[in-house]
């Protein structure tokens, strides 16, 4: 029996941006491993969490009240993956809002 285990890294710097036409960018340092059915679960307020795979999830911390609420309106957003200057991969996510996030996480 394979005992696995969640890793939660802390992502201290991200950028999140939205273009013309409503879509969001999300841009972190590059994970080792590509992502396997990620999710980015979110419920409106500083916090959020993409779950890369079964292995790999990132906390997202200190989300600005300006991306909050067209965090909220996607169903998808694209991640980047930033290695230096370089985009490492990048990929489609879709969005789960929840009431809080705090308790999908208990």
């Amino acid at each position: 029996m394979n005992n696995e285990k969640t890793t939660e890294n802390m992502e201290g710097s991200f950028d999140i941006l939205q273009n013309a036409a409503g879509e969001i960018l999300l841009m972190i340092k590059q994970r080792r491993g590509g992502p396997e059915n990620p999710r980015f679960v979110y419920d409106g307020g500083e916090t959020a969490l993409l779950y890369r795979s079964r292995e790999n999830s990132v906390f997202l911390q200190g989300i600005n009240e300006e991306a909050r609420s067209p965090l909220k309106s996607v169903d998808e957003i694209l991640v980047a993956e930033i290695d230096g200057e370089e985009v490492a991969r990048e990929y489609v996510v879709p969005v789960r809002i929840v009431r809080n996030l705090k308790a999908v996480l208990s």
